[in-house]
């Protein structure tokens, strides 16, 4: 899980103050009685309630994940042109496109709100499948299209599958799995037990006969994003990570946004949420968001070798507990 400096808190003031204000109302989180430009208690309570909808830590302050959040809620599709272009267009409307475009059958990638070349490609597909121009540009006629297309059929995107038969196809243990085992990393203190956890993990993994793959080595911290795109790169078949929750509620973490979910990563978290006294719960974080495979965040408020032994120890009872072909 990131972790970032707050721009914005309580006591502020300012026309930045009076922009956050002003968007959070927008999407219906009232900041009054403060006055315009003022950050007291009721516009703290807005960016908490705000951070809790869109899946963030309610810290009640605006750090640069929240900004950056609070920037793409405020696109709903239509409001502009979506095409592939660098650098990437992001927002909810874009999630919502993805969303709507794996549930017609057109595989956008994983519902991340981003316009990669997954949503170009199934822009595409779509406007040749239903006879439209092919510029992979998303507009008034394209999205007329897709809402009658969408109003016509109600079925479980293409994402959403891919996770199911992911499911249906687990094997009876850690046996043969490749695991990227994640130590996070956002400061000294935390790099060091988090690998220490995993680096237990991972030794339990193999003694199971996984493949463990460590996503970093015990003197590095590289971003969580890289991080995540390193577990893409090795093809894991799953992703287990761990971390502290800071400013965070202690849990075990599954992606969720406000427009998707990972039913493989939830099932997943409960999996070993009960052994650990922690409950599931649903977060925007780069890798739980940005990496193809099911995955969680362990983010107790002790890490250990202990802790990483127990978790693995869940994990493989849980495989094994499923009957043959089914989750």
């Amino acid at each position: 899980m990131e972790r970032t400096v707050a721009l914005y808190r309580q006591g502020d003031a300012g026309d930045a103050v009076r922009d956050i204000q002003e968007r959070l109302a927008a999407l219906g989180f009232a900041c009054e009685p403060d006055p315009a430009g003022m950050f007291g208690a009721p516009t703290a309570a807005a960016v908490a309630a705000f951070q809790a909808s869109r899946h963030l830590a309610a810290t009640a302050e605006v750090d640069e994940i929240c900004w950056r959040t609070l920037v793409d809620a405020g696109f709903r599709l239509g409001d502009r042109l979506l095409y592939y272009r660098l650098p990437m267009l992001h927002g909810e409307d874009v999630a919502a496109l993805q969303h709507d475009l794996n549930a017609l059958g057109f595989d956008a990638g994983p519902v991340d709100g981003i316009f990669g070349a997954d949503a170009l490609r199934a822009v595409l597909d779509f406007q040749q499948n239903r006879h439209l121009p092919e510029d992979g540009i998303v507009g008034p006629q394209f999205l007329q299209e897709l809402v009658l297309m969408v109003r016509a059929t109600k079925k479980a995107g293409r994402d959403i599958l891919r996770e199911r038969v992911w499911l249906r196809s687990l094997p009876p243990g850690l046996a043969g799995q490749r695991v990227f085992v994640d130590a996070a990393c956002r400061d000294e203190y935390e790099a060091a037990i988090s690998w220490e956890a995993a680096v237990a993990a991972a030794a339990l993994i193999a003694e199971l006969g996984g493949r463990p793959l460590l996503s970093r080595s015990a003197d590095t911290r590289p971003p969580e994003s890289l991080r995540a795109r390193h577990a893409n790169e090795l093809g894991a078949d799953m992703v287990l990570g761990f971390s502290l929750p800071h400013s965070d509620t202690p849990a075990v973490y599954h992606f969720a946004s406000a427009v998707s979910h990972s039913e493989a990563g939830e099932a997943l978290a409960a999996a070993v949420s009960s052994c650990l006294g922690l409950p599931v719960g649903g977060r925007v974080l780069a890798l739980l968001r940005d990496t193809r495979a099911p995955a969680i965040v362990v983010a107790p408020p002790r890490l250990d070798p202990r802790l990483g032994r127990a978790v693995v120890r869940a994990l493989d009872d849980w495989l094994r507990s499923l009957p043959s072909g089914e989750a």
